[in-house]
């Protein structure tokens, strides 16, 4: 087992979509970290030397005047309460939730990159580790081999999640040496407050408790992991169902992008909360953010992704174990 994951790790490497994806993050995070750079700029432009609290006001008197406005929808009439009552908390408590350094960078990034960006680079692994060695006919090759079929199946399985464990480890470690050019590397020990939930619309803070902010970091990297695992799975069974590389590519493309759509118009639609794209922001729920669905939770997507995933999986080794590939 160990040769034939090492076989498929080089075939990984020589193929140098990792080189590709480590641009691309690496490319992705100094124009995210030169906007967050020049968006603070301005924000100091704006409020002169004023302090965080001040700022942090002038947030919540903007986000009270857009609740009066007639344009926006109950939903997000909604989403702005919650977010308005989670700032009056941190004022009240006297803690900064954007305290500026490359930490606070690298939390806020990975919340936002959860849902699309990082499902992206691993879907670029993993979408053609089976159809594009049938494409080219060597998947013909490798089985003539002395191994089982479904060996052969979990050694690029274990290739997958190795990659996806470098892909998170290089994204956090470019964002914080990138980012900390620009915000200083100090932060990891900041006070962040979790445990917010949401109750019929109301933010409910009774669960709520103050951790350093390198520890929150470690179950923000848990979550990312997991979620992109999760993608990765079912990129791998679109590889193995589906002989085209491009294909697989366009299908699990379009169900990133739908989740996005869907995740922001499907408060009415119940049954939407088992789809798997509808729960990849596990972060919104350390943060105490508005589930897209009423009744979701924490455990409840985590639950839904990790059906998916195995189902994904199974479907996988069932489908390459008794295909006639030849």
């Amino acid at each position: 087992m160990s040769k034939l994951i090492y076989n498929e790790m080089l075939k990984l490497v020589k193929s140098r979509r990792l080189i590709v994806i480590i641009l691309i993050i690496s490319v992705m995070i100094s124009m995210f970290t030169y906007a967050q750079y020049r968006e603070i700029e301005n924000v100091k432009k704006r409020m002169g030397d004023a302090d965080w609290r001040t700022t942090l006001q002038q947030s919540i008197i903007d986000m009270q005047n857009r609740i009066g406005s007639s344009g926006i929808s109950d939903e997000w009439r909604n989403q702005i309460k919650v977010r308005i009552s989670q700032s009056q908390y941190y004022l009240d408590h006297n803690i900064n939730p954007q305290d500026p350094g490359a930490p606070t960078f690298l939390r806020v990034f990975l919340d936002n990159s959860m849902q699309l960006l990082l499902p992206l680079m691993v879907m670029i692994v993993s979408a053609d580790l089976v159809s594009s060695e049938r494409s080219i006919g060597t998947i013909k090759l490798l089985l003539t081999r002395p191994v089982r079929r479904w060996k052969i199946l979990f050694s690029k399985y274990i290739t997958l999640v190795l990659s996806v464990s470098l892909i998170l480890f290089m994204f956090g470690l470019f964002s914080y040496a990138i980012s900390g050019l620009f915000f200083g590397y100090a932060g990891w020990t900041a006070p962040i407050l979790t445990g917010f939930t949401v109750k019929a619309g109301e933010l409910n803070t009774a669960g709520v408790h103050l951790i350093p902010q390198w520890e929150y970091i470690l179950m923000v990297f848990g979550l990312a992991w997991f979620v992109s695992l999760v993608v990765g799975t079912l990129s791998f069974m679109f590889s193995v169902l589906i002989r085209s590389t491009a294909a697989g590519m366009g299908v699990m493309l379009a169900f990133l992008i739908s989740g996005t759509i869907i995740s922001a118009i499907s408060s009415s639609w119940e049954a939407a909360k088992y789809l798997f794209m509808v729960n990849l922001r596990l972060t919104d729920y350390l943060q105490g953010n508005l589930p897209p669905i009423e009744g979701m939770s924490l455990p409840f997507s985590l639950t839904v992704l990790a059906v998916w995933g195995i189902a994904s999986l199974l479907v996988s080794f069932l489908a390459f174990t008794k295909r006639d590939i030849y």
